[in-house]
């Protein structure tokens, strides 16, 4: 994925692209007014005031017709230095670019940029005639808020890119419909995994019962794991008193990005952002000695956090999601060997799912900004040496990103590179030599002194949501066979004469937990077959005389033009071994 803002020739041509668009709106909605038109990495923006005209995709075609006369008229673009009191009388009759003015120092040189009958505050720089700006293409149109300011005025963004040739812009095209068809908001509607409604509320997914099916897929996969590695599952209500965030430090330092406090029968609670401090309480509920350790709690817990409106995307990003948490209360000794198998355990779910292209980033504090952070200096310290330690031991390939950490402590993060190159946090682990302080846990140890656990944090699958976002975007709903909702859809060729070998069929499946539908619906076997498909799942069987006459069945792999006839048990072995050993096709 390009970034334009990094590219120095694309950032001219995008800076310049954005002045082409404002003056066609210009030419065509005389009463526009114009707000910032800044690059972006994907090119570039303009916000415009038009007043009470509303714009759509339709209009968009219009803008770049009127942008390529423009282009073809080739005006060269002037750049002119203005004072203060010469750029408040140019645009007098403009509040937005007043207030962009004034907030301009007094005596500061004021740059704008002219290009015919169209002129523009910017500092630049931009190419040296309009001819250059050949190849664009407006992207889309949405709303945004004048400074960004829900209780101000909503303004209109039109998004566009421009390249320095066809080529170049035609590959960037072919990226973007690459990520609309692997966008997992539409793969989820289309694919009837999880919904939202206005009415239920910002951010807050509802699961289908597709989606239902996968999370609670994923929730057995990697409690199993958990389980044979000696984890004790819990479970812990999704509020808790302000105190409790208080003592553990999140309401001074994540206050802002909780839900806010319910007072009732004179006590403050909040929706939980994390399960942390509940897990605490539980360690420190009975007397541990050092015979004990290390003790690993986890849960698959309901989490709520206040996203801002504008970060919220999809089931990537919401104010209500699920976590694949645990801790593991260890003693200082022990916190190599804990970290080690957390990491394996990391590589073992990751080659299950065909991961490959990932790296781990140590995440530590910023020595120039630790008011965010709390606890002493020696101990975060002491933690992020640990966890060099720990990773050089293990021979891990890492990098080091400082103002990453967790406020209470340093981790290690696994980022997976996407298949449209973003970089994801999926898995992390945390070191935390804090929060037992704060709770005042302790654990007898050999010499019968108490003494401080360490607490290490970790997220295998990290938001069950984010993962299941990952997962459709990676495969574009192609899910595996032992994720996909429906694993086999069986389809007779006439609902008259097959109906009745269709259903022994999907019994006999069913008896061996394998997750069937049969389409009994009276329509052709082309358009059932190519609805299978569309709905994604992995085996078509089509049942049909010779099916019925010599009971067996042929099957369809999603996908392939293939057909193979096996009989019904051999079908049903194929089908257990490939979810046993999550073969992926």
């Amino acid at each position: 994925m390009i970034n334009i803002k990094e590219d120095e020739r694309l950032a001219k041509l995008n800076h310049s692209g954005a002045h082409l668009l404002a003056q066609a709106v210009k030419h065509l909605y005389p009463q526009a007014k114009f707000w910032v038109g800044p690059v972006i990495e994907e090119g570039f923006y303009y916000d415009i005031d038009l007043k009470d005209v509303t714009l759509t995709e339709e209009d968009l075609p219009k803008i770049e017709k009127e942008m390529k006369k423009i282009v073809k008229d080739g005006k060269k673009i002037i750049r002119h230095e203005i004072t203060k009191e010469q750029a408040l009388d140019m645009f007098k009759d403009d509040e937005y670019k007043i207030d962009l003015i004034e907030r301009m120092p007094e005596n500061e040189i004021i740059s704008c940029y002219s290009q015919g009958d169209f002129t523009d505050l910017c500092r630049g720089p931009h190419v040296d005639s309009t001819k250059e700006l050949k190849y664009f293409k407006l992207l889309k149109v949405s709303g945004a808020y004048f400074k960004g300011d829900s209780k101000n005025k909503m303004l209109q963004r039109i998004y566009g890119i421009c390249f320095d040739n066809e080529e170049d812009l035609n590959k960037h095209l072919e990226f973007l419909e690459e990520c609309r068809q692997r966008d997992h908001r539409k793969i989820g509607k289309d694919l009837e995994i999880f919904m939202f409604a206005d009415l239920v509320g910002k951010g807050l997914p509802m699961w289908l019962p597709n989606g239902f099916i996968i999370r609670r897929t994923l929730i057995d996969y990697i409690t199993d794991k958990e389980i044979d590695l000696g984890y004790k599952h819990v479970m812990t209500p999704s509020l808790g008193n302000v105190d409790l965030y208080k003592t553990s430090g999140h309401w001074d330092h994540y206050k802002d990005d909780m839900f806010p406090a319910m007072e009732l029968d004179d006590e403050s609670y909040v929706l939980r952002p994390m399960n942390c401090p509940h897990h605490m309480m539980m360690f420190k509920s009975k007397l541990h000695s050092y015979r004990d350790l290390p003790v690993r709690i986890a849960e698959i817990a309901n989490d709520f956090r206040y996203e801002a409106s504008g970060a919220v995307c999809g089931i990537e990003r919401t104010r209500a999601f699920t976590q694949n948490d645990s801790h593991i209360f260890c003693r200082p000794d022990q916190i190599k060997d804990e970290f080690k198998k957390v990491i394996n355990l990391i590589l073992d779910v990751y080659h299950d799912f065909g991961f490959k292209d990932f790296s781990f980033r140590l995440s530590l504090r910023d020595k120039n900004d630790t008011e965010k952070y709390f606890g002493n200096d020696e101990l975060w310290i002491k933690s992020e040496q640990a966890l060099r330690e720990v990773l050089d031991e293990v021979e891990a390939d890492y990098y080091e990103a400082e103002g990453e950490a967790a406020f209470y402590g340093p981790k290690l993060d696994v980022q997976v590179k996407s298949a449209i190159g973003h970089d994801v946090t999926l898995s992390t682990i945390q070191l935390d030599y804090q929060l037992p302080e704060r709770f005042e846990l302790t654990y007898i140890d050999e010499t019968g002194a108490k003494v401080r656990p360490v607490v290490i944090h970790r997220a295998i699958l990290g938001s069950l949501d984010r993962f299941i976002a990952f997962l459709l975007e990676e495969t574009k709903g192609n899910l595996p066979l032992w994720l996909a909702p429906t694993q086999v859809e069986i389809i007779p060729v006439s609902t008259e004469h097959h109906s009745e070998y269709a259903k022994e069929i999907e019994e006999l499946l069913l008896a061996q937990k394998i997750r069937v539908e049969t389409d009994f619906r009276n329509e052709k076997l082309g358009y059932k077959m190519r609805e299978a498909q569309t709905k994604k799942i992995p085996y078509s069987l089509v049942i049909g005389d010779n099916e019925k006459e010599n009971n067996t069945v042929t099957y369809r792999y999603h996908g392939k033009e293939e057909k193979v006839t096996v009989t019904v048990d051999e079908f049903i072995n194929l089908v257990k071994k490939e979810v046993k050993e999550k073969i992926r096709h």
